[in-house]
């Protein structure tokens, strides 16, 4: 059963002397989003969001970072929702940071496509509002 929370990985990588940002289509509804998804058997966050970066890139990492905040989503946003109690409204999501560089994504049937872009583009195209918070995090940290 699918623990109550989310979280996202965004993958970044300096080009240039400037951050580019992996965003992912996905390819049951078409819009743009971070890698994302929930726990299985008990994950704590941070096993869920390496998991979920493998299943989805092909890449293992051990380099995921956490970034220090999180926000919360609406329980009707998961099909999972149904099995949680009933005085559950909004689930945390936790969001991880992972440097990547010379490694080759390999996209599961989640996606049909990625791409690197940088933040105006990717913050444009992102279609959920907590993917934007989280790049924009994100983004605000590596500028420091």
């Amino acid at each position: 059963m699918r623990a109550p929370f989310q979280i996202l990985v965004l993958p970044y990588r300096k080009n240039n002397n400037k951050f580019e940002f992996a965003i992912f289509k996905r390819a049951d509804a078409g819009y743009w989003q971070s890698i994302a998804g929930g726990s299985e058997d008990n994950e704590t966050p941070l096993e869920a969001a390496k998991r979920e970066l493998f299943e989805e890139t092909g890449i293992k990492s051990d380099s995921l970072q956490k970034l220090q905040f999180f926000s919360h989503v609406p329980k009707t946003e998961f099909a999972a929702h149904k099995t949680w109690s009933e005085d559950i409204y909004v689930i945390p999501e936790y969001y991880f940071m992972v440097e990547l560089s010379n490694e080759n994504i390999e996209l599961s049937d989640e996606h049909t496509e990625y791409r690197w872009a940088d933040y105006d583009n990717a913050h444009n195209l992102l279609h959920w509002q907590s993917n934007k918070v989280g790049l924009w995090k994100l983004n605000e940290r590596l500028k420091k």
